[in-house]
């Protein structure tokens, strides 16, 4: 689904209506191509997020606090400079476009009034966002667009905007219904009505031109030949008087739990979906792209972190593929040790130079009484004793490279956990803060060097960010989203008597369930018991997830294990099937 003009306009009416005339406190940049401005009316406080990316550009109220970088960027910083105690007087759409300006006045450094507007178009891959002054020229632009990106139209500090060209379209709000009708009757018959729309009439993004169809004739495909023009009129204007009237009834359509479509309007063309209304434009925003814009963000900044893991986790494989090729061999063993037995007692008939010799085993006796015959391989440069000391050599490196190997094997295996481990954190990964927690930890055990890992996250004392919930009990329960964390809460915030829970021989969280010393209910256990299933490995896997839990005193570090480590030998195991949207509604914001 595009930002389309209509959801623009909804947007920007919800701005005017409870910000007003607010004034500006805050501007952060928490993404390259993001701008929230924090903002002060008589209606309380509220953020304005502007996303001029290619991927998702919009703009609306916001609802979810985001992570700021440490350093703010550049543009960040100018328009800290001039727009901190400006007052939003108006909020406007130009024309039914993808762009709006937000004018605010202002004063400058000596203190004389001025104004300053902030553009925002959200147009796919050309979105950008820019800040004017009073005569409408460039101050600065996010992102420059000079002769060698466009020779239609640059927009470069010091010159003067310009709306973007115009497209070959009508504009919906200055139809009339006589040339609309004249229109659709000069529409080719076989042509599909919902694709005339949006080739037709500028703002319509592909969703509401096939909900406007469905609401005149009841299907998705029809031809325009096939469709009466009054009823695709109707339902059209219909729409028009929504947008000019500002009466919008903003909805996002829930398949499942994924949200799969959202709209100003109410979109009746998915029957078997469900349909959410009641709710403001930007909330409608905020909850379909929260998950996609949490992704994408912690793809992109995770990258290096998957490639030094992902290494890794190859490296460790391929190691244990070779170590345990090394240990079949080594089975040969004791077939070396049979040869340099079989030698020796055979001394007397043997001579150097020979290649081979068939001898008596006297330790495997046939039916017949007889012995049997076993074909010895000899090096024809050594004596017969010289081969037998040969066999006992190897079989004596066999032996050994056995319980080396073994002990490989077993390191390698509890260092695979680990980097899966890790790799599982990563996937459960909630913001910056937790990737650079990662970082950390992957600098102190020796993946990664610190000079790669970037910025300190903070003061050397700070408390990892833990995620927090609670049972229906009333009981504090605390998760760690990485092994720092998981660290910190089992082994600075736990009491020997709280409870411990994680998932059972896989990768996953420690959850810790605060008691204070009481004894909780079993729904209280089989609750944590569900947030350690979420955040593990087996999530999303179908079925009941065993997860062990048991007090805290229970639990041992090794000396020199790695970070999230721990050993226990007493231990009770529940088994649960976790419905994620619950175990989110448990926790504290």
């Amino acid at each position: 689904m595009a930002f389309d003009a209509g959801m623009l306009a909804a947007a920007l009416s919800e701005i005017r209506k409870t910000v007003g005339d607010g004034r500006v406190e805050k501007v952060s940049q928490p993404e390259r191509d993001e701008i929230i401005l924090g903002m002060r009316s008589v209606n309380g406080s509220y953020r304005i997020l502007i996303n001029a990316g290619a991927n998702n550009p919009r703009l609306g109220l916001c609802g979810v606090p985001r992570e700021n970088p440490q350093t703010p960027p550049p543009f960040c910083i100018l328009l800290r400079k001039y727009l901190l105690g400006a007052r939003l007087t108006e909020v406007k759409q130009y024309g039914f476009e993808r762009a709006a300006g937000f004018y605010f006045d202002t004063r400058d450094e000596m203190g004389f009034p001025t104004k300053h507007v902030l553009v925002a178009e959200t147009m796919g891959k050309y979105s950008n966002l820019m800040l004017l002054d009073g005569d409408g020229r460039i101050l600065q632009v996010l992102r420059p667009v000079d002769f060698t990106t466009s020779s239609l139209r640059q927009v470069l500090p010091g010159m003067r905007y310009e709306l973007p060209p115009a497209q070959d379209k009508i504009n919906p709000l200055d139809e009339t219904q006589a040339d609309f009708l004249a229109r659709f009757s000069a529409a080719p018959a076989d042509k599909v009505a919902d694709k005339w729309l949006t080739a037709t009439y500028l703002g319509l993004s592909a969703a509401v031109a096939r909900e406007i169809v469905w609401l005149a004739s009841g299907t998705l495909d029809a031809a325009c030949g096939s469709m009466d023009g009054g009823s695709l009129a109707q339902a059209f204007f219909g729409v028009v008087s929504m947008i000019k009237n500002e009466t919008f009834s903003p909805c996002i359509v829930w398949d499942g739990t994924v949200p799969k479509e959202y709209a100003f309007m109410p979109l009746t063309q998915y029957g078997g979906l469900r349909l959410q209304t009641g709710t403001g434009a930007g909330e409608i925003l905020d909850l379909y792209f929260e998950s996609k814009d949490k992704d994408a963000r912690l793809r992109q900044r995770a990258q290096d972190l998957l490639h030094v893991l992902n290494h890794a986790q190859a490296r460790l494989l391929k190691k244990a593929e070779l170590q345990t090729a090394e240990l079949a061999e080594c089975e040969k063993g004791e077939q070396y040790k049979k040869y340099g037995d079989l030698i020796t007692s055979h001394l007397w008939q043997l001579h150097r130079g020979d290649a081979s010799a068939v001898l008596d085993d006297y330790e495997t006796v046939l039916e017949d009484g007889s012995y049997a015959a076993v074909t010895v391989p000899l090096d024809v440069r050594l004596s017969p004793s010289a081969n037998a000391q040969l066999m006992y050599k190897k079989y004596a490196k066999a032996r050994n490279a056995k319980v080396e190997l073994a002990r490989q094997l077993e390191q390698g295996r509890a260092e695979l956990d680990y980097v899966e481990g890790v790799l599982q954190t990563l996937r459960t990964a909630e913001g910056t803060t937790d990737l650079m927690e990662i970082r950390e930890e992957l600098a102190a055990t020796g993946y990664m060097s610190r000079v790669k890992t970037g910025a300190s996250r903070g003061p050397k004392n700070a408390s990892p960010a833990c995620a927090e919930y609670r049972t229906s009990g009333g009981y504090r329960v605390l998760c760690g989203k990485n092994n720092l964390q998981n660290d910190y809460i089992t082994h600075k915030v736990a009491e020997k008597t709280d409870y411990w829970f994680h998932v059972k021989n896989r990768p996953g969280s420690h959850v810790i369930m605060l008691c204070g010393g009481a004894e909780p209910d079993a729904k209280d256990f089989t609750e944590a018991a569900e947030i350690a299933a979420l955040f593990s490995s087996v999530e999303g896997e179908s079925g009941q997830i065993p997860v062990d839990y048991t007090q805290v005193r229970n639990l041992k570090k090794p000396q020199g294990a790695k970070p999230g480590f721990v050993i226990y030998h007493t231990n009770w195991t529940a088994y649960v099937t976790p419905v994620a949207e619950e175990v989110n509604a448990r926790r504290v914001k």
